[in-house]
């Protein structure tokens, strides 16, 4: 009996310690379950909002402005971006043909300024030369003759300017009158004159020593495309010794329309395609009706800015901007690009760029005109522009992710 006493306690002991655990684990589900109080969630909410709001002052603290591209000063050179200022201009455009030609003092035929016998030849065909760099060496009686009157002339000079001065101190002690001291000091003036028109003389022929031995100089840097005489042989006066041309000295020629010589001058901006491409050049002169025959046509001559020109002959396009306004704006064409269906330009901020909207009109000479969008006083991305154009997309696609 007391065994099953016993055992009952132990049972009911058992049955009310499960009933005291479930009844325990029922009030922690309960309260897990139980809706949260009105309270509690505006207290969540708001510490939700304010870290939402703390990630949102950070992220517009660290991204950089919409159309912005950051770029040190190292890195705008390193990439080859070059910054210009907007120019002004704009009108329309007109294409003239043309070729590559030797400029006027591109060539000289080298003559002697005296005759005289030709002593030695000093260069050859093919040989390059300089300004002032002697061709040929001439023995001349003329050439003696023109010196030895300078030297005279020069010795008369002196002669008339020291009589001068004793006609002065004698004046000065009242030996001689005043008017014969004033006498020789005209008389010293023209001697001086007639020493100096000497002197040029013989510089003018060579400037010969007293044996009347010259040389004949080029008058241009260049090569010497020809030689005219020998050893031993004679050269009359004006005769010519040798022929130099300088390559290097060539120019584009263009043949335009009448009209079109009032519209363009000196200065004028011209976009050329050669055979190497294109490049930039500027007007040199322009003349009216001085085209071949008697068309009346306008020629226009230009030399190029920063590049070389192909040889004599090549042929070329040139570009050139009519009926400009002096309000408008424009820019390199190169550096108008298009993001995201919109036409920009990459304005220089302090450390980098940013992307401008504007509105493009009409394109000539390499160069588009600006509507809208600038005020002229910017500075923009110009050769390499399409760069930042790319980077912009490229950040824009790692935001995305």
């Amino acid at each position: 009996m007391r065994k099953i006493t016993s055992n009952k306690t132990l049972l009911i002991g058992g049955v009310a310690a499960l009933v005291i655990l479930g009844g325990g684990g029922l009030w922690l589900a309960t309260q897990r379950s139980e809706p949260a109080t009105p309270a509690a969630v505006e207290g969540e909410a708001g510490h939700a909002e304010g870290e939402a709001g703390h990630e949102g002052e950070a992220g517009a603290e660290g991204e950089a402005p919409e159309g912005r591209v950051e770029l040190s000063a190292a890195q705008i050179q390193a990439a080859g971006i070059t910054v210009v200022s907007v120019g002004g201009g704009g009108g329309a455009e007109t294409r003239l043909a043309g070729r590559v030609e030797p400029m006027v003092d591109s060539r000289a035929a080298v003559a002697a300024t005296v005759g005289g016998r030709v002593e030695r030849v000093l260069v050859a065909p093919g040989q390059s030369v300089r300004v002032g760099q002697a061709l040929v060496s001439l023995v001349s009686g003329d050439a003696a003759s023109l010196r030895a009157e300078a030297d005279a002339a020069q010795a008369a000079y002196v002669a008339a300017e020291q009589a001068h001065g004793r006609d002065e101190e004698l004046a000065d002690q009242g030996v001689v009158s005043r008017r014969e001291a004033e006498v020789s000091h005209a008389e010293a003036l023209s001697a001086q004159a007639a020493a100096r028109a000497a002197r040029a003389r013989s510089s003018a022929a060579g400037s010969p020593n007293a044996a009347g031995r010259l040389s004949v100089a080029s008058p241009i840097s260049g090569v010497v495309t020809s030689v005219q005489v020998g050893p031993g042989g004679f050269v009359a006066q004006g005769g010519v010794v040798a022929e130099v041309s300088n390559p290097a000295r060539v120019e584009m020629v263009f043949n335009a329309p009448p009209a079109l010589a009032a519209n363009v001058r000196a200065g004028s901006a011209l976009r050329v395609m050669g055979p190497e491409g294109e490049f930039d050049a500027v007007v040199t002169g322009v003349a009216a009706g001085a085209g071949a025959g008697e068309s009346g046509a306008a020629v226009i001559r230009a030399r190029p800015v920063g590049a070389t020109l192909p040889p004599a002959g090549s042929a070329v396009t040139g570009a050139v901007v009519t009926g400009q306004s002096t309000g408008g704006l424009t820019v390199p064409t190169e550096a108008v690009q298009t993001v995201e269906g919109n036409t920009v330009v990459f304005v220089q901020v302090d450390g980098g760029f940013q992307a401008t909207p504007v509105l493009a009109g009409r394109q000539a000479a390499g160069r588009t005109e600006i509507l809208r969008g600038l005020t002229g006083s910017e500075r923009i991305a110009a050769a390499n522009a399409f760069l930042l154009k790319a980077e912009m997309a490229k950040g824009e696609a790692e935001h995305g992710h």
